[in-house]
This record gives C-alpha cells, sequence and structure tokens, in this order.
C-alpha cells in the first residue's frame, strides 16, 4: 500500500440509485408483452343500475350489524331516548284523560237533563260508548306510562351514580317495590325524585336532598290524584241515584287531575334530563333555511330534464 493511503479510508466510490418495480407490478398481454395503456374515456356506463354498493338503509347504531360485538350505551345516552318514549305517551296520556273527562262531564249534563224528561237513546248510547272507551284507553295508555316512567327512573338512577359518585339510597328491590305497591308508591315515588334531583344537581351524598319547587307540585298532584283515585272507586259501591251522579264529577275530577299529573311529569322528566344529560348549546346549534334573498338567477339549460320546471 502506499504511504499516503496509511491510516486514512479509502475514498467513497460513486453510487448509482436505480428503481424498478416490483414483480407483478406490470399486467403483460398473451405472449409476455406489456399491454398498451388505453386512453381515458370518462366514467363508466351501465346498462342496468348496478347490485353493488352500500344498502339504502337508515343509520344504525353498530350493535345492530351482524358479527359486531355488542356494546352497552351509557346509562346517560338512555335516559335521553327513554325519556323520548315516555313523554310521548304521557302526552298521549293527558290528550286522552282531557277526553275521558269531557265525556264524564256531558254524561254528567244529561243526568241533569233526565230529572225533567226522558233523553234519546241515541244520545245515550253515544255517551256511554265515549265513557267507556275514553276511560278503557286512558287506564291503557296510563299502565303504560307509568310502566316507561317507572323504567326510566330507574335508568336515570344509574345515570345519576355516574354523575354524583355515590350509590342512591334505596336498593333496586326497594326501589320497585316501593314504586309498585299502591299507598306505598304515594310516599317513595316523591322521595325517589327529591332523591334522583339531588344527585343530579351533585348534591354531597351526606346532605338531606331537599325538593325543587316542581318536585313538590308533582308530590302534592301525585298523592292528590292517588286518593281522588281511591275516593272514586269507593264511591261506585254506593246505590243511591246521588250516589251515582257525584260518582260520575269524581271521575270526571280524577281524568282531569290525571292529566295535570302527566303534564307534571313531563316537565319534571325533561327537568331532570338536562341535569343529568345536558346538550352543550355552543356545539350542538340546529339550522334550517328561512328564506333565500339576492340570488342570482340561474341560467337556463339547453335541455330540459324530465319532470323539471324550468
Amino acid at each position: 500500500m502506499h504511504p499516503y493511503y496509511q491510516g486514512r479510508p479509502p475514498a467513497p466510490q460513486p453510487v448509482r440509485w436505480v428503481a424498478t418495480a416490483p414483480p407483478g407490478a406490470y399486467q403483460r398481454g398473451p405472449g409476455g408483452y406489456r399491454q398498451r395503456r388505453r386512453p381515458y374515456t370518462g366514467p363508466p356506463a351501465y346498462p342496468t343500475p348496478p347490485r353493488w354498493g352500500f344498502p339504502s338503509l337508515a343509520w344504525r347504531w353498530p350493535t345492530s350489524v351482524p358479527g359486531a360485538r355488542p356494546e352497552t350505551p351509557a346509562a346517560v345516552d338512555r335516559v335521553r331516548s327513554i325519556a323520548k318514549h315516555a313523554v310521548a305517551m304521557l302526552w298521549l296520556l293527558t290528550g286522552l284523560a282531557v277526553i275521558a273527562a269531557a265525556a264524564e262531564f256531558w254524561r254528567y249534563v244529561l243526568l241533569l237533563q233526565s230529572r225533567f224528561g226522558a233523553l234519546s237513546s241515541g244520545v245515550v248510547s253515544v255517551s256511554d260508548t265515549f265513557v267507556y272507551t275514553g276511560a278503557i284507553l286512558a287506564l291503557a295508555v296510563g299502565a303504560i306510562s307509568v310502566g316507561l316512567t317507572i323504567w326510566w327512573l330507574y335508568v336515570a338512577r344509574l345515570a345519576a351514580t355516574e354523575v354524583s359518585g355515590y350509590q342512591p339510597a334505596r336498593t333496586d328491590k326497594q326501589f320497585f317495590w316501593g314504586m309498585l305497591i299502591p299507598g306505598i308508591n304515594l310516599a317513595v315515588a316523591g322521595s325517589v325524585f327529591a332523591e334522583l334531583e339531588h344527585a343530579a344537581q351533585r348534591g354531597e351524598a351526606k346532605d338531606r336532598p331537599k325538593p325543587g319547587k316542581l318536585v313538590k307540585w308533582w308530590w302534592g298532584t301525585w298523592i292528590a290524584n292517588g286518593l281522588l283515585m281511591a275516593i272514586t272507586i269507593a264511591w261506585r259501591f254506593r246505590d243511591s241515584v246521588q250516589a251515582h251522579a257525584d260518582g260520575v264529577w269524581l271521575a270526571a275530577l280524577t281524568d282531569l287531575l290525571g292529566a295535570a299529573l302527566a303534564v307534571l311529569t313531563i316537565l319534571l322528566i325533561r327537568r331532570l334530563v338536562k341535569l343529568l344529560a345536558p346538550i352543550d348549546t355552543a356545539t350542538l346549534r340546529p339550522m334550517r333555511v328561512v328564506k333565500v334573498s339576492d340570488a342570482p338567477t340561474p341560467p337556463l339549460r339547453a335541455t330540459r330534464a324530465f319532470g323539471s320546471s324550468r
């Protein structure tokens, strides 16, 4: 080795990088010749509508797709969904209760008119139809509304546990028995709403729940409706004519008080939903187009499509 190169690295040799396509990147035609790339002729055209693509279905949660892992939604999200169904049934109950009350008042007016003469059989049959139909529908929808409200209360208690960080005072067994046993539910229902309101407001676990004004109004109406219903049922067992007339009047008042209770329940559910699952109005602003002004007139087309006005 020459003394000049001793102790020194050799000079770097020039390197040339060559990029090659991986095997199979280019398709070759018969005989090994590369196919010539065709020029672009526009989007593809189909003689019939293609059958592939996304299905024409509404949005579904991922859990409804076959093969997806089922995931239980959070209690806060379930509070909103169940509240919608409960509120819808309560509004229906309000309308049916008002109709049933109107039918009872009509029957009372017919009873007053019957003191001075005979009534038409057609009018009496129509009145009876309205009374019985309104009462049966109100009872059926009322039972469904009570079931949905109790279900919503159960889920709301779970959501309140997540929000407040402590367990409710009553167990699930005590909650269901207290809400379903007649007489006891007059006292337990208001307490459950008061405890739920206290937890939804992030109150301390050691503090005694103080019901708000809406809860107090609901509780008082709930007790009055229960007592009036018991009096109306007991009044039906009396045999005198005046007792039957008073029973009609009491039934009408019970229906009106039931409608008021349904409206108060709707207001209370909506208030508790806002406390448990508030929606940020700054991030969610539903908008709709009201009017378009000063918009340029679109140019006329040379050909008019089928069904269009221009």
